[in-house]
């Protein structure tokens, strides 16, 4: 896209500042007003990388390589060319509309990542093709020094103190004989290391069996030269990393005779891959390792061996934040982050015995890892201090913050870390926690295979959900709806079953939870009206039916998700309207738990339906706890009694309690202008003590269990005929 006056001018000013802070830290030849107009360009490609869509932050790598060409190689340059962009590229390059600033700030964020990358990269291969040209001015020096050996001392000396690399000669025996103006200046001075000393003096702590190794093999002259990167002690006693390549120099005979040392200084080279890998391995916000370092810690655990500790000695505790999306969403992001870092620092003091690790993987979600022999059991002790570290509130900007946390708990006791992956013991902790939240929060839950199983087996059921509806599996049977009074079928509720092509037929209770949690209900209940509606048209033209016998009613179940449908009367009336069907024929179950505390808008699309002659039913009742007083104002017309009253009447005498608890609601019921239906009639006992306690309709295995809409239509005429 073409930039506009004030795109330029903003680059320009973006530049000037990037020039002014870098400038001072580069080795270009370049003029400050010249090494400007060089930044303009790439500060370009930053903002147009910062504003594309798809975001890609890849050409910032190449931004990175265009600095190190431009000699931006000083120790302290790139730290300021990230800072720049830190502070400055939204600042002066906006990117516009459709970016929210988090957005915005976190493409920032990678663009740098990007960026540093690239530096890196570039300054890696730069350094590469100087090492080359190191090695071979080294292969050059030492003919050179060989030659001069045997023909020269005054060639010699030229190569020796006019090198720019590190220069050391010892004898064979491993005596320094003399070091060079560049090696003394590399080490700060070398009063400690000053020649006379021996080769083995320069040994360092962190020196591996294999530098020395081969050292020996040169100095026995089984083999001419070796290179490695090495660290030493400075005098002042930081570390001075270097790239060391030492030869051996052979007399005219081929008997070794003195071995060369040359050393290029790569302090900040390693520096700098040291400070990537800290930051790869590390969450940038609280400094806890991240996600690819845990998994790098529980892989190894996992596989046992001798820095592992094999699967059933890892613990896994798997924490989320209860609530945590409220504080975003009320307090802001900065809040939440705030938050996050004084929760990583309480986990972090949790995790100090040997072989314990506590990490985030990304958002609120921290983990911690117990290796050992006892891992199983101070596992639990872990959770058990992670719960406790976060219990007094966290004080941010005068603000005070309770925190709760839900944790699931896999240790390889429980069976459920044993043989399996890194992935899969996740996986069985990410479930466990979320059955602590459930239970609650503020909790922790031991794994279970069992429960995992339960879950694992859920989470396929809701996959399979939006096909099978599509492919039509499926089904309704009807259960009666019987008039107490005299025995006659009034009507049916549809109940819808799934055919699951493995696992049979499933109940409403195995998959419609997971239809709501996925907005599948929505869908899947307009289907289920429109199967209803048709069936109960059917029967109305039944052979048999005549024209003056009233509609057989049939009641469909509305979930919560469909009431706050913005359509449910819409397509209600259309159902309807396609159906032919009089509104009086339909009833709509809404469960009493889903109307207590409903307001007014809640309860506008019942109001309407009802005023329009459907039916609605308090489906449930008696098992929340609502004000009876409360039914004044809600739109049903009929209670709806839960199978739990009918249980006490099964027995002979029926329980007191019981009859008179039913006796009331009837009562209070009939005052209200309300039917009363009573479900889980299961004896004729039951159906007898309803009926004298003034119940209106019943349905229940008494009179028959769900079933084809066909046999409902038997029924009625039986009664009928009766």
């Amino acid at each position: 896209m073409p930039r506009d006056a004030a795109d330029e001018d903003r680059l320009q000013r973006f530049a000037a500042i990037w020039s002014r802070a870098v400038y001072p830290a580069t080795t270009t030849s370049m003029t400050r007003a010249e090494f400007e107009d060089y930044l303009v360009p790439l500060a370009a490609r930053l903002s147009e990388a910062l504003r594309a869509q798809p975001f890609d932050a890849g050409p910032a790598a190449d931004i990175g390589a265009a600095l190190v060409d431009a000699h931006c190689t000083d120790p302290e340059a790139l730290p300021l060319i990230l800072s720049v962009i830190d502070a400055y590229l939204v600042l002066y390059c906006p990117p516009g509309d459709g970016l929210s600033a988090e957005e915005s700030r976190s493409r920032c964020t990678r663009l740098q990542h990007h960026v540093a990358a690239g530096f890196a990269r570039a300054l890696r291969e730069r350094t590469r093709s100087e090492q080359e040209a190191i090695t071979r001015a080294a292969l050059g020096a030492r003919a050179e020094v060989e030659q001069a050996l045997h023909a020269s001392e005054a060639r010699f000396r030229a190569v020796f103190e006019g090198a720019a690399v590190g220069i050391g000669i010892a004898d064979i025996d491993g005596q320094v004989l003399e070091v060079n103006d560049a090696l003394t200046r590399m080490f700060g001075g070398m009063e400690h290391l000053a020649s006379g000393s021996r080769t083995t003096d320069w040994g360092h702590p962190e020196d591996s069996p294999e530098v020395w190794g081969l050292y020996r093999e040169l100095v026995r002259g089984e083999r001419d030269h070796y290179s490695i990167e090495k660290p030493y002690a400075r005098g002042d006693g930081s570390v001075l990393w270097t790239t060391l390549t030492v030869s051996l120099l052979r007399d005219a005979d081929g008997t070794p005779k003195y071995q060369i040392a040359l050393m290029e200084d790569i302090t900040e080279r390693r520096r700098l891959h040291e400070r990537l890998r800290y930051e790869a391995r590390h969450d940038a916000l609280t400094g806890l390792p991240n996600r690819t370092m845990f998994f790098e810690h529980l892989d190894r655990a996992l596989a046992g061996g001798p820095d592992g500790a094999g699967g059933d000695r890892v613990g896994l505790c798997y924490l989320d934040i209860d609530g945590f999306k409220a504080v975003n969403d009320s307090l802001g992001h900065a809040v939440g982050d705030e938050l996050l870092v004084a929760v990583a620092e309480r986990l972090r003091a949790c995790a100090t015995a040997p072989g314990e690790l506590v990490a985030r993987l990304g958002g609120d979600e921290f983990v911690g890892l117990v290796t050992g022999a006892t891992a199983s059991a101070d596992v639990t002790a872990l959770a058990r201090r992670m719960l406790r570290a976060l219990a007094d509130p966290v004080h941010l900007e005068g603000r005070e913050l309770s925190v709760r946390a839900s944790i699931g708990v896999v240790g390889g006791k429980t069976g459920t870390a044993g043989s399996r992956g890194a992935a899969e013991v996740l996986r069985s902790a990410d479930i466990t926690m979320y059955r602590a939240k459930a239970a609650g929060g503020n909790r922790y839950e031991l794994a279970d295979a069992a429960c995992d199983a339960r879950a694992i087996a859920r989470h396929s059921l809701t996959n399979c959900l939006p096909a099978a509806l599509d492919n039509g599996e499926f089904f309704i049977e009807y259960q009666p709806l019987v008039r107490l009074g005299d025995g006659v079928v009034r009507g049916a509720e549809a109940l819808v079953r799934w055919l699951h092509p493995v696992h049979g037929v499933l109940g409403p209770d195995q998959f419609i939870p997971l239809a709501e949690s996925t907005g599948l209900i929505v869908p899947l209940g307009r289907w289920v009206l429109q199967e209803a509606a048709r069936q109960a048209r059917a029967w109305k033209h039944a052979e048999g039916a005549g024209p003056d016998a009233g509609p057989l009613r049939v009641n469909v179940n509305l979930s919560p998700a469909q009431l706050c449908y913005p359509g449910l009367v819409t397509e209600t009336v259309e159902v309807l309207a396609d159906a032919g069907l009089d509104p009086a024929a339909l009833c709509l179950e809404v469960t009493e738990n889903a109307l207590i505390g409903a307001d007014e808008d809640a309860l506008r699309p019942l109001r309407q339906l009802a005023d329009l002659g459907v039916d609605i039913a308090l489906d449930d009742f008696g098992t929340g706890y609502s004000n009876l007083s409360y039914l004044r104002r809600l739109p049903v017309s009929t209670l709806k009694l839960d199978r739990s009253f009918t249980r006490g009447m099964q027995c002979s005498p029926a329980d007191p309690v019981d009859v008179k608890i039913v006796e009331g609601i009837v009562s209070l019921a009939h005052t209200l202008d309300l039917s009363v239906t009573v479900e889980g009639v299961e004896t004729g006992s039951q159906a007898e003590c309803l009926r004298v306690l003034g119940c209106d309709t019943a349905q229940g295995w008494y009179y028959a269990r769900p079933g084809p809409p066909e046999r409902l239509h038997t029924l009625s005429l039986v009664d009928a005929a009766s």
